[in-house]
């Protein structure tokens, strides 16, 4: 009899079942109102609530290697080829910005997990900025991590057309009808339109190993680097001045954008084994970026200052073998982004598509909204050739009020009021910290962009 209930029950939706196991009694407590005492652990084993079974299937399997792996991955990537250049124009005192704002970004890491401690429903960056300040609070952090997310598809589309140059230099293509399209515009028409079929996929799985790009690139570049400076082609004997402060709100638009990557650490904490270990995570991660950042920074601005390009990679000596696979590694790396970067926006807008439609009209919207969506990003890079000037208004805008304003403002508004005043005082110095970086380096940043493309445009019209 407990088998056939155990297979009528199993046809029912959750809640029915659930009431239908809770509503089972043994045969032989056969007084009406009586209570069973029989031992029916099976049946009382199979009652799960919907709310534990939410929990169970919510379970992460990540181990802490995993998450350290997967949380370094997510943080290193072009900021990384920057870090000689940002060194080089703020001087080697600027360093202790790159240190400080690695030391705030690992706590405010650290605080994103004490908002998911307080609400563990919380799945998503945008869910904890609902939770602190409603729907304006979601719609809020929800609109910067898009506009961050396609500012650094730009960011990679003009590393992707800078790198492609220099491995294909001498390389002459014309197209018949397009006389004004350059070759190395038209070579990177061709490798967006390589990449543009991801955009198409339904299911991610298959290439999510393509994430783990970021760390590979990270370490041929920083071992081509190491070579090119121990081999002897390039002597790291050029001094370093101390410090240029005018140049200070500019360039920590480059180093905060090193440390971008918060808006996924909600996922990264939910799908670890033990998130009580998301802290340690943050530690470990950003301590070995940090140290990464620092020596490439060095490194990088001692052998070819005081004209270490914004690309570190574009400053090797191009004859050498070890420089020909770093640039063809920052190549491939935004071609393998442009699908795991556009997945957050994908499945915002398939939520917001009527349940009506088939899925496979869904895939043919999102596919086209984003083939669309990569195609402006394309004009963009090639209309705004200047890496270093878009990467730093991408930290500046958007990244700072990511990586610090907007974790230490949601942490306040949810311990509110147990939080501790010295606590209080910390995260409030943090909220103003980073909004006076963000506003300066932004201005600074756009003051730059801005004269470099009148410039551009003086010089074609002469």
């Amino acid at each position: 009899m407990l088998g056939k209930l155990r297979k009528s029950v199993a046809k029912l939706p959750f809640h029915e079942s659930n009431l239908a196991l809770k509503q089972v009694k043994c045969d032989a407590c056969i007084e009406e109102n009586g209570v069973c005492k029989c031992d029916n652990g099976d049946i009382e084993g199979m009652v799960m609530t919907e709310d534990a079974a939410d929990q169970q299937a919510r379970s992460g399997n990540s181990s802490f290697l995993h998450a350290v792996l997967n949380m370094s991955g997510m943080l290193i990537g072009l900021g990384q080829l920057s870090t000689p250049y940002a060194l080089e124009n703020g001087g080697w005192g600027s360093v202790f910005l790159l240190v400080g704002l690695g030391f705030i970004c690992t706590y405010t890491s650290h605080v994103l997990g004490k908002c998911l401690d307080k609400n563990p429903k919380s799945e998503s960056f945008a869910d904890i900025g609902e939770n602190a300040f409603g729907r304006k609070g979601r719609v809020l952090t929800t609109t910067f991590i898009y506009i961050e997310i396609f500012m650094a598809l730009v960011s990679y589309t003009i590393s992707l057309h800078d790198n492609l140059i220099t491995v294909l230099s001498g390389t002459q293509i014309k197209l018949p009808g397009v006389p004004n399209l350059h070759t190395s515009q038209l070579i990177t028409v061709v490798a967006v339109l390589i990449a543009l079929p991801s955009l198409w996929l339904g299911d991610l799985s298959s290439i999510s190993f393509l994430s783990s790009g970021g760390i590979l690139m990270s370490l041929v570049v920083f071992i081509s680097v190491v070579c090119t400076a121990a081999f002897g082609s390039v002597e790291a004997n050029h001094s370093i001045p101390f410090l240029h402060v005018k140049n200070i709100p500019a360039i920590s638009g480059l180093y905060i954008y090193s440390y971008a990557g918060h808006f996924v650490f909600p996922n990264l904490y939910k799908a670890m084994k033990d998130p009580s270990k998301f802290t340690k995570v943050s530690i470990v991660s950003f301590a070995a970026c940090t140290l990464l950042y620092t020596a490439l920074a060095f490194l990088g601005a001692k052998m070819f200052e005081p004209e270490v390009n914004p690309q570190i990679t574009l400053s090797l000596p191009r004859h050498h073998f070890i420089t020909k696979i770093a640039l063809w590694a920052t190549v491939l790396t935004p071609m393998t982004k442009y699908a795991l970067e556009f997945a957050p926006f994908a499945i915002q807008l398939e939520n917001n598509l009527l349940d009506s439609l088939s899925s496979r009209m869904k895939l043919i919207i999102r596919g086209f909204v984003g083939s669309i969506l990569l195609l402006v990003i394309l004009s963009l890079a090639l209309s705004v050739p200047y890496f270093e000037h878009v990467l730093s208004l991408t930290g500046s805008l958007v990244s700072v009020f990511i990586c610090m304003t907007f974790p230490s403002a949601f942490y306040i508004k949810l311990s509110w009021p147990h939080i501790s005043k010295p606590v209080l005082i910390l995260n409030l110095s943090l909220i103003a910290f980073g909004s006076i970086l963000g506003v300066l380096g932004t201005i600074s940043s756009a003051k730059m962009l801005i004269k470099t493309l009148l410039r551009a445009h003086s010089t074609r019209v002469r």
